[in-house]
């Protein structure tokens, strides 16, 4: 499964995305509304878990590969989490850090909630993440998401969750 956008390309992770992926997840800077940084192992199972949930779900987290060059420099996609104690559809990203700031990641998550409306039954998306990671909730709302609820939480202190209905994405292609 490929996704193209004007600058990218989302495919399906594999394990030759092994080193490029571990420069993102493996960075303090990346991951710091992370608990932790993922170690070699961590990735792995990361890689892993999406490969799992391509099979399962037909989607997961996507490599992010700039088109020009074919370099991976993130991933972002649709997964299934437990957010506030129930399971929702979630858009995640991320995107190494000397290609922050440049629109990548929100280009990738519109490119992502545009997919999972053509393509799944899901009437809401969300983004969530710890209510101190601006680049993350400002990334969930350059996708049309508005925030609906925080909370307090063991792993984020505070979670912020933001979400986009079917309806309002059909009124934003209007």
């Amino acid at each position: 499964m490929i996704i193209e956008t004007e600058r990218l390309i989302l495919r399906e992770l594999t394990e030759h995305d092994f080193e490029a992926l571990y420069a993102i997840l493996g960075d303090a800077e990346v991951m710091q509304y992370y608990p932790d940084v993922f170690d070699e192992e961590k990735v792995r199972t990361w890689i892993n878990n999406n490969i799992e949930r391509y099979q399962i779900f037909s989607f997961g987290l996507w490599a992010v590969v700039l088109k020009e060059t074919g370099e991976l420099i993130g991933d972002c996609g649709l997964t299934m989490q437990v957010i506030d104690g129930k399971i929702k559809p979630e858009i995640g990203y991320h995107i190494r850090k000397n290609m922050q700031k440049k629109g990548y990641g929100s280009e990738a998550s519109k490119a992502v909630r545009d997919w999972a409306f053509t393509y799944t039954p899901f009437n809401i998306l969300y983004s969530y993440m710890k209510f101190t990671n601006v680049g993350s909730y400002r990334t969930a709302i350059s996708t049309g998401m508005k925030l609906i609820d925080e909370f307090p939480d063991e792993v984020n202190e505070f979670t912020k969750v933001y979400a986009i209905t079917r309806e309002e994405w059909m009124d934003l292609k209007k």
